[in-house]
């Protein structure tokens, strides 16, 4: 008898999850291939399963997976792209707009367009006022949480003693998932990254996700020659086409006790996962997520990556410190997100139709009352270096942050009830803020250089000088204060060089701007389209980056001998 006609729908996340699956009969008995020893009460509990006594005989996990996916990959691609919208369809952006939603934008549409006709002037005029209003309470907002994020150290610091300590029999399976697509010249930097993690072969379990049409990237892999305990799985064909999904086919066969995400580029300190491990023993059951911090080997490559550096230096040492402290939803980064993964398939995995999965997931968890720690460990990224790329990147993150804000204000009773009016009012100033405040940005430039730099218009006569200067005080206090926060980044970090280059804030925000339009007209057209973010484009390597530029333990990895300041 085939192992096709002994293989079971119900039970096929338990055959990779647990190692084990039925391969054929001898006799009366199916004969199971496992990948790890299997005890009394795991032999009883399979013979129970499969309904007839076993007898076991080892099979590499690889094998288990390939065969199960390949075996139920309808299975693994309808779950990975519509879990999440059956088990509640409210949480889900596959649908843009709800239809109250709906109703709403027809109604308010009519309406403007009504006042615009009849008072076009005063219509314009409150319609500047009110988004003065949104993008100064939000920069104020952002100010506010960072700023008390600067006067507490809540990272859980983790000294070398306490790694030491751990006894590698006693830790417990840890899952890596890599998702990838068009990766074939970066995927060897890959393996040879995620091969220095410290943590024992036998207990890390390395998933790089491979879209089925990208052989390229499948090939690559296979020429790296990656270890036993890296599997690759390829993810079923199937739409949306995003990195969440790819995430959710992972998540399905993931067997680890906890899970974390990198991407392609990404070169995560060797004793990060220990560090974690430590760091959650130390968390109460409600800390769910532990995120690591993130920084650029190419930080000095150009103006763009040096602002790129500069503004996750700010967002990573203060921005989550004072969302932690006023204990306010925190949504996560791409990558470097460390999960208690039962935690993480109670939420139902990432919305595959969200292109910032991860915002999403961090609001997500808010809501059922858990929360994320930041643990000090740093992951090495490549930032973007090209103008292009840049704007298509945050495009994404925008398109994905609107996307985010729609799907939780379906139901604000609810998400009230659930949060609280102070995270509610939160999560509006952060999520649905940031996208406004960008959008805001080209407009108020315009409007404030028009009344300066054109005499023979006088915007003075048209507009009351009330808006004129709330305009003004968005430009000088909300870039100013933006400034301030992007200069205070490097301090924490030593990277003192970057902090004049935090002047040119203002001008890093047009580029927002000009990337806020491009996701606002995405999500009408093409709400679930991933823009891709071309890696490898770098002329920098690790290598290449200046030792204060690293944290210690990169410099030493790489054989800096004079390694960063302590961040």
């Amino acid at each position: 008898m085939s192992d096709g006609t002994l293989l079971s729908p119900e039970l096929r996340t338990r055959y990779v999850q647990e190692g084990w699956l039925p391969i054929g009969r001898e006799g009366d008995r199916v004969v199971i291939g496992a990948s790890h020893e299997l005890g009394r009460a795991a032999r009883t509990a399979i013979s129970a399963s499969v309904g007839a006594p076993i007898s076991v005989q080892p099979l590499s996990q690889r094998a288990i997976v390939d065969r199960v996916v390949t075996e139920f990959r309808d299975d693994f691609a309808d779950q990975a792209a519509n879990g999440l919208y059956l088990t509640d369809p409210g949480l889900s952006a596959r649908r843009v707009l709800s239809r109250s939603q709906q109703v709403g934008l027809v109604v308010l549409l009519v309406l403007v367009v009504a006042a615009l006709v009849l008072w076009p002037l005063p219509t314009i005029i409150v319609g500047i006022a009110v988004a003065s209003i949104v993008f100064l309470a939000s920069t104020l907002f952002k100010f506010s949480v960072a700023l008390h994020g600067s006067r507490y150290d809540l990272v859980q610091h983790v000294d070398a003693e306490s790694i030491a300590a751990l006894d590698d029999a006693d830790l417990p399976i840890y899952t890596v998932l890599v998702p990838v697509f068009r990766e074939a010249r970066i995927v060897g930097r890959l393996v040879e990254n995620l091969g220095r993690l410290d943590y024992p072969a036998e207990k890390l379990e390395v998933i790089i996700l491979v879209e089925e049409e990208d052989d390229e990237t499948r090939d690559a892999l296979a020429v790296s020659s990656p270890p036993d305990n890296f599997l690759v799985v390829t993810v079923p064909k199937g739409s949306p086409q995003t990195k969440p999904r790819a995430c959710n086919v992972g998540l399905e066969v993931a067997r680890g006790e906890f899970l974390v995400i990198y991407d392609a580029e990404d070169a995560p300190e060797p004793d990060q996962l220990k560090k974690t491990v430590v760091a959650f023993s130390r968390a109460d059951a409600s800390t769910v997520v532990m995120q690591a911090s993130l920084n650029y080997f190419n930080a000095r490559e150009n103006v763009l990556t040096r602002m790129f550096a500069l503004e996750y230096s700010y967002w990573f040492d203060y921005m989550l410190a004072g969302l932690d402290v006023r204990d306010l939803p925190i949504p996560l980064g791409g990558t470097s997100n460390h999960f208690r993964t039962s935690a993480l398939r109670e939420l139902g995995g990432w919305d595959p139709y969200n292109v910032t999965e991860d915002a999403d997931l961090g609001i997500r968890a808010s809501a059922l009352g858990y929360r994320v720690g930041v643990v000090d460990s740093t992951t090495m990224e490549e930032a973007t270096s090209r103008m292009g790329i840049f704007i298509g990147q945050r495009s994404r993150w925008i398109k994905g942050y609107m996307q985010t804000a729609l799907v939780h204000a379906r139901r604000p009773g609810r998400l009230i009830a659930q949060v609280g009016l102070r995270r509610f009012f939160s999560f509006a100033l952060l999520i649905a803020g940031t996208p406004l405040t960008f959008l805001g940005v080209i407009p108020f430039t315009a409007l404030l250089i028009a009344s300066f730099a054109v005499p023979w218009l006088d915007i003075s006569d048209a507009f009351p000088p009330l808006v004129l200067w709330l305009c003004l005080l968005n430009f000088l206090i909300g870039n100013g204060l933006m400034v301030y926060l992007n200069m205070m980044g490097p301090y924490k970090r030593g990277s003192f060089w970057l902090v004049g280059w935090a002047l040119l804030n203002p001008v890093y925000w047009l580029l927002h701007s000009a990337a806020s339009y491009k996701a606002l007209w995405q999500l009408i057209t093409k709400p679930h389209y991933w823009q891709k973010t071309e890696h490898g484009m770098s002329t920098f390597e690790l290598h290449d980056a200046p030792a204060e530029d690293l944290t210690r333990e990169a410099a030493e990895e790489i054989g800096v001998t004079e390694p960063a300041r302590s961040q």
